[in-house]
């Protein structure tokens, strides 16, 4: 028979065990779906959601203030539509390539190929002794 260190099989703590090995192996699976990019913050969602609706919200706005003007000259109501269907694809257009603003703080930049061939060159060191001066060597009599 199996030793089981002293502990009764079925037994609470034989229980709590169990449940914690099955936490611990929960967590690690959640940490391994957020390192392949599986399993994002819901903050994260949440703050990409209200940057796209913010934009969303923005660009129907402006159909009217663009769309007044030109539809103050026509007398034809298929002309109208057509101009604001015309805005509105104009709108959704622009929109399919919005990409939601990044954190900056989150951002990983990777090195390039090219040497840093478009990188600003960096001003030139001043090797000047900070903080306070050096104490003198006293002269011994």
């Amino acid at each position: 028979m199996p030793s089981t260190g002293g502990v009764k099989l079925g037994s609470s703590y034989d229980e709590a065990r169990t449940r914690k090995t099955n936490a611990e192996a929960q967590i690690a699976e959640i940490e391994l779906e957020k390192v392949r990019g599986e399993l994002v913050p819901a903050e994260d969602v949440v703050s990409a959601w209200n940057d796209v609706l913010g934009a969303l919200k923005s660009k129907l706005m402006s159909i009217p203030t663009k769309g007044a003007p030109i539809l103050a000259t026509e007398a034809q109501a298929g002309v109208c539509q057509k101009i604001l269907e015309d805005l509105i694809t104009e709108a959704l257009e622009e929109l399919s390539n919005y990409e939601p603003s990044s954190d900056p703080t989150k951002t990983t930049v990777l090195p390039s190929d090219d040497g840093d061939a478009d990188a600003e060159t960096a001003a030139p060191l001043k090797r000047k002794r900070m903080g306070r001066p050096k104490k003198t060597a006293r002269l011994s009599k």
